[in-house]
């Protein structure tokens, strides 16, 4: 069994690549059930594992396989399942075996590999794939133990590096990058469209800055109601977006919509309104929920999750010293997993020398009954038993030694006495 992570992320791919690739989250159930079936119709044993994190940043096939080549096949299956090009695909994939894979893991768990270097969100949405993996029978021994392996270590590299500290968010960047539009954004109308874990963030840091008002337009109105109500806020319906969008000056969208909520079009409409006012934007979301085409308007300032992501990187120099801890602490804990997988492989072997064990002990035991119901005596049915389990566990070894030769005779003769000394 092999271990492999295979995916893109956002150093690897641009937003135009990586929302192809995206997996909508009532989505992620039957995808993890397809690889699992896409690897077992290579091997035919059925005991692939499977789960797939999938966010703005990246997506990320995790397997657990035995098939010949993991790799190639996780690959083929991100491409297959998107239906898109393999060979235009490809450039973009990082594709990690067994010992790279852990590492990888244990990195995007402590928030390494992320855009905002140390950021915590990651976490949620790791264990959230895992529980869609683990409810769609995807997890098994080996990708159970990787991922529970991996929060802690996160736990471990958050509690004993200062890795978060001064770090700007996404939502932070959000700001900075308005007031380079708008000086002050206690004079502007913010409207964020959806109502998830991202647009609460965002909501929060831009609360801070006391704007002229806040908006939240979201699918199911009561759940934006109840986010609206917490910064003085007010919610629209996402079908009222065409009439009241250029009622707003800032617009910030992160939903989990497989189509763009706003089009070139609307946008034209509202800066019309507005008499060109400008309309600073961000889309947040991947698949992205603002058309791109926006970007081309001189009035609408559209920022995409990568633009947030070149904000983000300020102040990294800081935060060297933290790296460096932590990925010291990540790397002990992959050699520990490492061990673990090791231990994994000699099981099967184990379980094979005690089934043995068990049928020679059970066949010296029933000789041994009847020679009792025989009327033999005890000491010499006892004698001949102990023998008889004797004679037989060293016929093999004793047979693979005269078998062997040379070099594996010599490392067998330092072996055997090693394995026989037993307890006294």
């Amino acid at each position: 069994m092999q271990l492999l992570a295979v995916g893109l992320n956002h150093t690897t791919a641009p937003v135009s690549l990586r929302e192809q690739l995206a997996f909508a989250p009532d989505q992620l159930g039957q995808a993890v059930m397809a690889a699992r079936s896409w690897f077992e119709r290579i091997d035919h044993r059925g005991s692939d594992e499977a789960a797939i994190l999938s966010t703005c940043n990246r997506t990320e096939l995790y397997a657990a396989s035995t098939v010949p080549d993991p790799l190639d096949a996780g690959a083929h299956f991100l491409a297959d399942f998107h239906k898109l090009n393999y060979a235009e695909l490809r450039p973009h994939l990082y594709m990690l075996p067994q010992h790279d894979a852990v590492r990888h893991t244990f990195r995007v768990a402590s928030g390494l590999d992320s855009m905002v270097l140390g950021e915590t969100q990651i976490l949620g949405q790791i264990k959230d794939a895992i529980r869609t993996a683990d409810e769609a029978g995807g997890l098994g021994t080996y990708l159970h133990q990787l991922f529970q392996r991996s929060f802690s270590v996160a736990k471990e590299v958050r509690s004993t590096t200062e890795i978060g500290a001064h770090s700007v968010s996404m939502a932070a960047a959000a700001v900075r990058l308005s007031q380079r539009i708008f000086d002050k954004i206690s004079e502007q109308n913010v409207l964020f469209i959806g109502a998830g874990e991202m647009i609460e963030l965002c909501a929060t840091h831009f609360a801070a800055q006391n704007p002229k008002s806040i908006t939240i337009a979201n699918r199911t109105l009561e759940r934006g109601e109840v986010l609206a109500h917490r910064f003085g806020g007010r919610a629209i319906r996402l079908a009222d977006l065409q009439d009241k969008l250029h009622q707003y000056d800032i617009v910030i969208s992160c939903t989990a919509s497989s189509l763009p909520l706003i089009g070139l079009g609307m946008v034209e409409r509202a800066i019309k309104a507005r008499r060109h006012k400008p309309m600073f934007m961000v889309d947040l979301a991947v698949p992205r929920d603002i058309e791109p085409e926006v970007a081309r308007l001189n009035d609408a300032f559209l920022y995409t999750v990568d633009d947030l992501g070149k904000v983000v990187q300020t102040g990294i120099e800081n935060r060297q010293a933290a790296v460096a801890q932590a990925e010291a602490i990540i790397e002990t804990r992959v050699q520990s997993f490492m061990h673990w997988i090791d231990d994994r492989a000699v099981v099967p072997v184990i379980q094979h020398l005690q089934e043995n064990g068990e049928a020679l002990r059970q066949m010296e035991l029933e000789r041994a009954r009847k020679m009792l119901a025989k009327g033999e005596d005890v000491d010499a049915v006892l004698e001949a038993l102990s023998k008889g389990l004797t004679a037989k566990f060293m016929h093999g070894p004793q047979q693979a030694l005269h078998r062997a030769q040379g070099e594996e005779r010599a490392q067998l003769a330092e072996l055997l006495p090693q394995m026989f000394r037993g307890r006294r």
